[in-house]
């Protein structure tokens, strides 16, 4: 009979990248700059949120954007053609998530002295991207209707981990079949704690609320 051998790793895996977050945390939250990591799904409408977010903030604060793609440039020109801020472009290589140290090192590109707003637009997925702590001072997660009321069910990491969730396309609900109540009740069944705003980034409804929670974390961050 074989021998099989038992190791007990007492450190968590992903230690070091704890560690790296909460010094980039730290970093920031020390130069006045609140940084915001959003995630989503594929097609969720991310790209388009983000730009009408930072459309409605540009004007009173200085904003910074960076995209993670495997390929491609498009979100990030897409950002900064519509808004005008500063957006750079992170390839990851292939990965399916981007973590502290790989933001890290693309913030040595990228001078954020200065800056109010520094925003994570991380790749799309609803799995990996959330078993990575990146350094953001707060979690959004973009849910699009068309997706479906159970992603919190399938995905619950995403949800857990997420401190802010905009429940996103809200103008197609007659379209779909999407419970906003269950997956409200859903969400807040993993995460008590969770702030959830129903919106549409085409139309434009609901994003004065989101906006005026950023405002406040921002306000919170410079105290």
């Amino acid at each position: 009979m074989g021998e099989v051998r038992i190791i007990t790793v007492n450190q968590n895996i992903t230690a070091d990248n704890d560690m790296a977050a909460d010094m980039l945390r730290k970093r920031l939250a020390a130069q006045g700059t609140l940084f915001l990591n959003f995630m989503s799904g594929p097609g969720s409408g991310k790209t388009t949120t983000l730009t009408a977010l930072i459309n409605r903030l540009k004007d009173d604060y200085r904003i910074g954007e960076m995209d993670v793609d495997i390929e491609s440039r498009l979100d990030a020109q897409r950002v900064a053609d519509a808004t005008g801020v500063e957006a750079l472009q992170i390839h990851n290589c292939g990965l399916c998530h981007i973590d502290a140290d790989m933001v890290t090192r693309a913030l040595t590109e990228y001078d954020t002295e200065g800056l109010d707003l520094l925003i994570l637009e991380n790749i799309g997925n609803l799995v990996c991207p959330a078993e990575f702590d990146t350094g953001a001072h707060k979690n959004v997660m973009l849910l699009s209707v068309p997706e479906g009321d159970d992603k919190p069910l399938k995905y619950p990491l995403m949800f857990t981990v997420s401190d802010i969730v905009l429940i996103n396309k809200i103008d197609t609900l007659e379209y779909f079949d999407f419970d906003l109540d269950k997956a409200k009740e859903r969400i807040l069944k993993l995460n008590p704690k969770a702030e959830i705003f129903p919106i549409s980034a085409k139309t434009g409804e609901g994003l004065d609320e989101v906006v005026a929670v950023i405002k406040r974390e921002i306000g919170l961050i410079k105290k």
